[in-house]
């Protein structure tokens, strides 16, 4: 008995330290959650439809679920799917099932347009932009407005219905335990667990960006550049004398590469200054007519690859080359601008502003008296956790997430009994 009274204690101990939120922890995670919300909408209006930007170099996008055709709500056409930008998720499409689709490029923002149909003369408007008239003589009303039928250069794949990868599974899947880490290929745009890429991911640190399996087959002159992957080389046979050495530094990703001639091979900062590269044993011109990849073995590899930071520098940019690009729609690839991180670069000045100078701007924009009432009750609830975590030292408890939400809840009674108290009998 004393033992299994034993084992319960420190079962209850286990079960209690698991639980253990210290307040480092939260702020931690707040300021992680607000610093990865700057990144992905820093630079986006969100009481402005973006429509008017036309085709968005990138921008994040949702899925209204609730919004899907009402005469086939169960349609897998992506075709019939439309994306909405941050301010129409807001204003349009508040308290729908919406689907984050992170960031997706060149897309015009859908919503109110004809894929939002209730009826065969009823549509969903854009509350911020109307769609223009002659749609909305399609569904036999006259409002005036801006917005195009459909944007006919937009792309959409199963991101859109809430599923990803080639598993086609929702994120979060409810059948899974624990939820394998994902990744967004920079060319599909398609999410993709860790264990269905084909490949073994390396550290995040170590590449900037992730190029899936199936883009690769599609596009695989891009193996002329496996020197600027981290992915391992198959085997040894893949490597020739003439490729370089590619060395990535763990703290940056920056590429450092070493010809088979010991000759030191201009780094990804160099290359900026001059258009002559030598990378993997390929000198040439990467700005002009010069191909510097024509004379090269192309070495197919097999499966995904992860993109060395500052790769794209080092494409080569030549007339036959560009015409390749363009012919498989990937000419974004020589647009560094287009990438993850100069879009997260880009949104560090952008609207988006912490708590702390949120509650700031709330502060400042009262009256004195109005200030004075909020500090007060800022303090009084200062005052009344410091008591409710005494309770917690002095009984060596540990204080548990369901407590500061317990604390919490007490004080917003108390602060309604007390407003109740307050009214004067003829205002009841």
């Amino acid at each position: 008995m004393a033992e299994s009274s034993s084992s319960t204690n420190s079962a209850n101990i286990e079960d209690q330290e698991t639980n253990v939120v210290t307040m480092i922890d939260v702020l931690k995670e707040e300021e992680d959650m607000e610093e990865n919300a700057k990144a992905l909408l820093g630079g986006f209006d969100d009481k402005t439809c973006s429509y008017s930007k036309e085709y968005v170099r990138r921008q994040p996008l949702y899925s209204c679920l609730t919004c899907k055709p009402k005469e086939n709500p169960t349609t897998t056409d992506v075709s019939k799917l439309a994306g909405v930008c941050l301010a129409c998720s807001y204003h349009c499409h508040e308290g729908h099932d919406l689907v984050e689709l992170y960031t997706k490029r060149n897309f015009r923002c859908d919503c109110g347009n004809s894929k939002f149909r209730i009826s065969s003369t009823e549509h969903k408007k854009c509350n911020l932009e109307p769609v223009s008239n002659y749609l909305n003589l399609f569904f036999l009303a006259i409002i005036p407005g801006n917005k195009d039928a459909l944007n006919e250069l937009n792309l959409y794949n199963h991101n859109f219905l809430g599923l990803y990868c080639v598993c086609e599974r929702p994120y979060p899947d409810p059948e899974v335990d624990v939820e394998d880490e994902m990744t967004q290929c920079i060319v599909c745009e398609d999410w993709y667990h860790g264990n269905h890429l084909g490949s073994k991911s390396p550290p995040h640190d170590d590449f900037s960006e992730m190029i899936c399996f199936r883009c690769m087959e599609r596009n695989d002159f891009l193996w002329h550049y496996r020197g600027l992957f981290v992915t391992p080389l198959s085997t040894e046979s893949d490597i020739t004398p003439s490729m370089a050495e590619v060395n990535i530094t763990p703290s940056n990703g920056e590429i450092d590469t070493t010809s088979s001639n010991g000759e030191l091979c201009q780094s990804i900062g160099a290359a900026r200054k001059s258009s002559e590269i030598n990378v993997n044993g390929i000198t040439g011109i990467k700005q002009g007519k010069a191909c510097i990849i024509k004379d090269r073995e192309l070495l197919k590899g097999t499966g995904s690859v992860f993109c060395s930071k500052g790769w794209r520098k080092l494409l080569c940019t030549c007339n036959s080359c560009q015409d390749i690009y363009k012919t498989n729609n990937v000419s974004f690839l020589l647009d560094e601008e287009d990438s993850m991180s100069a879009y997260e670069e880009r949104n560090k000045d952008g609207q988006f502003s912490t708590s702390y100078e949120r509650g700031m701007r709330a502060l400042s924009s009262l009256d004195r008296v109005q200030q004075v009432e909020a500090i007060e009750g800022f303090n009084d609830m200062k005052s009344h956790l410091k008591e409710y975590l005494q309770k917690f030292a002095e009984n060596k408890k540990v204080v548990r997430e369901e407590d500061i939400r317990e604390f919490f809840l007490g004080l917003e009674a108390r602060k309604k009994q007390k407003l109740e108290v307050n009214i004067p009998h003829f205002c009841r």
